[in-house]
């Protein structure tokens, strides 16, 4: 699908240039981070600046077009986080380099989207020795 220019720097200009949802920075990547639908085209959701997040290409291929993953401590289905609706921090906390859940849908996302795969924990690693890690919001 190709989005015009002028959405995709709104998309990156609204989320800083970093990862809507592990918040990992694109300066000094060498992947280009996705645009990604929060609610997928598949499921019928629109490309709208309200429905778009900026994504690094591990969080966007493991969404996918999932809307919901299972929380691994309660086994339930729950939404996953949605950079639009949730806020990071009633979600999210860092332990270090490492993300961790503090809700169903913080623990869903995390577990889906791997966010702490040994190679991601070691990129934040990196970037905070860059000064370009925790991003501002999410201590």
């Amino acid at each position: 699908m190709s989005l015009p220019d002028s959405l995709r720097w709104q998309v990156i200009e609204r989320a800083g240039n970093r990862c809507e949802y592990c918040g990992l920075s694109q300066e000094g990547q060498e992947a280009v981070f996705h645009v990604d639908h929060i609610h997928p085209v598949k499921l019928a959701g629109q490309t709208e600046l309200e429905n778009l997040a900026l994504a690094c290409v591990s969080c966007s291929l493991r969404k996918g077009a999932r809307v919901s993953a299972e929380d691994p401590v309660g086994g339930d289905f729950v939404p996953l986080f949605h950079p639009r609706r949730d806020r990071w921090n009633l979600h999210f906390r860092r332990n270090g380099c490492e993300l961790a859940g503090i809700s169903a849908t913080g623990r869903a996302t995390v577990s889906a989207l791997a966010m702490n795969r040994p190679i991601v924990v070691s990129i934040r690693r990196e970037e905070s020795l860059r000064g370009r890690h925790p991003p501002p919001g999410q201590l």
